[in-house]
């Protein structure tokens, strides 16, 4: 989804088409990107539906992230800058870390193409999102 215009476009063929797997790193080099701060949309629906997988090569970590939310937001680190230190003194420089953080569409209130996200009195807010982890 486009942020300014709340247009939701098809990520085909553009910077945004993680579909197939990218080594994340050189994929921003390559599209010359600032990194990613984005909602992707998923499917409309309330049953358990795939969202993510990540494959971290160097340790064969996966994780593979299931929600019955219509969309993830995708964050890159962009602003961390090795001020920030972590177990044993690492420093988290730009891009060393992300969230997927499963939510609705932004401004899906204001928008009636949009999944419905207002919450009246009486009805009941309920989503799960799974993080499935394991190793290849």
């Amino acid at each position: 989804m486009t942020g300014r215009t709340r247009e939701v476009a098809s990520v085909q063929g553009t910077a945004f088409d993680l579909r197939k797997p990218v080594q994340l790193g050189n994929h921003l080099q390559q599209f010359r990107l600032g990194g990613f701060d984005h909602n992707f949309c998923l499917k409309r629906s309330k049953e358990k539906h795939f969202c993510a997988r990540v494959h971290h090569a160097g340790s064969g970590r996966v994780l593979e992230v299931y929600t019955t939310q219509p969309g993830v937001q995708f964050y890159t680190g962009n602003f961390l800058d090795g001020t920030l230190k972590g177990k044993s003194g690492v420093v988290y420089s730009k891009h060393s870390g992300f969230c997927l953080e499963t939510q609705n569409w932004p401004d899906a209130v204001n928008q009636p193409h949009f999944p419905p996200a207002m919450l009246k009195p009486g009805e009941e807010y309920n989503h799960t999102t799974w993080f499935k982890f394991s190793v290849a």
